[in-house]
């Protein structure tokens, strides 16, 4: 059995993936908060979960639709709503942690993962209709995304950086975020402002990989927690060089590797696989409610990733030598996952759109 005090004195903070109104506001949220989660993640699939299934939001809908709002405007008035409830919540944490944690995430739109220019103007726009210090917008590590990571990093945004599966982005997303303070300092802003996590993709690696691993089973189920584990001692050699050692003296918070997509989606596998296993100083793991509930019945809290680096090591070499291509297949997963969430980005605001539609021929009528 696990608490989230023990992770939390192992240097991990856990977040949860989740939200929706009722949740937020009739108190669930908070007996979370209570028992020690720290910040929350949202993405398309689960706004659009909350919004378009169930009846939480049709008064709202149908109150705007009547106004002749748009149904983009219909969202960005209800995510907003709940995610500045869901801030609020937070606050206590993040300013009891001096900035730390106490985080709440709000995905950009997928449609933007390609545009540099386009992702940089609307998480300023998102930033500001939030207006709270612990919001930290999500920007996928796309080749796009890496410069609009540096320069919203340089400008003092809290950046989730997502679609994280490879070593290669990891370290493109810790350059754009060392760079970025970097600007930052020269151009006279507060270190201590900006925060980051890089969101490192676990569970989709497996279910890319292990089919490909027919005939190995000693390496199934392994390998994205050997990516990982190889990330975070890159985090570690990070942290541990001068230049990192130069901005910590003034003040600026590391890019905390965040472990996402934790629930097993092989059911052969334990439901407490990717946070058992990944458990280190420094680290957010952000998971389902399903998820977190397995860790506190029976999950197990050690020091996992600093002890299992050589092994990690060995597995990846493994599957260099029966000719699979990590990389290309991280590659595949980055723009899959930017895929998945543009269908269910669009999938809400058509449910949205549909209610909005149905209202207002309501009031013609």
């Amino acid at each position: 059995m696990a608490s989230l005090a023990a992770l939390q004195e192992a240097g991990q903070s856990v977040w949860l993936d989740y939200l929706s109104r009722p949740f937020v506001r009739d108190g669930g949220l908070q007996g979370y908060i209570d028992q020690g989660v720290r910040g929350v993640t949202a993405n398309p699939t689960i706004i659009g979960k909350a919004v378009t299934g169930s009846a939480d939001y049709d008064e709202e809908i149908r109150r705007l639709a009547r106004e002749r709002r748009s149904a983009r405007e219909i969202y960005e008035t209800i995510v907003g709503d709940d995610i500045r409830l869901a801030l609020a919540r937070f606050r206590p944490v993040y300013e009891a942690l001096h900035g730390a944690d106490g985080f709440v995430s709000l995905e950009v739109e997928p449609a933007l993962a390609y545009d540099t220019t386009g992702t940089i103007a609307r998480v300023e726009y998102l930033n500001r209709l939030l207006g709270q210090p612990n919001a930290m917008i999500k920007v996928p590590a796309t080749p796009e995304g890496i410069p609009a990571i540096r320069e919203l990093t340089r400008r003092g945004i809290n950046v989730n950086v997502t679609l994280i599966f490879s070593l290669e982005q990891y370290r493109a997303v810790t350059e754009a975020y060392l760079r970025g303070l970097e600007l930052c300092l020269e151009d006279g802003g507060d270190l201590c402002a900006p925060a980051s996590v890089a969101s490192f993709f676990i569970s989709r690696i497996d279910s890319a990989v292990d089919p490909l691993l027919t005939g190995h089973p000693e390496l199934q189920g392994t390998i994205a927690l050997a990516s990982a584990t190889l990330a975070y001692a890159y985090f570690q050699d990070v942290l541990s060089s001068p230049r990192w050692q130069s901005l910590a003296e003034l003040g600026a918070h590391p890019q905390r590797p965040l472990w996402a997509s934790t629930s097993t989606k092989n059911p052969a596998y334990p439901d407490t696989l990717y946070v058992d296993n990944l458990v280190g100083a420094d680290t957010v793991n952000t998971m389902p409610l399903e998820t977190l509930g397995a860790v506190l019945d029976h999950g197990t809290v050690r020091a996992t990733l600093t002890a299992s680096l050589a092994e990690a090591h060995q597995r990846l070499a493994a599957l260099r030598t029966l000719s699979i291509d990590l990389d290309e297949i991280t590659l595949h997963l980055t723009r899959d996952g930017v895929r998945l969430f543009a269908e269910a980005y669009d999938a809400m605001m058509a449910q949205i759109e549909a209610k909005r539609a149905h209202y207002t021929e309501d009031k013609a009528a």
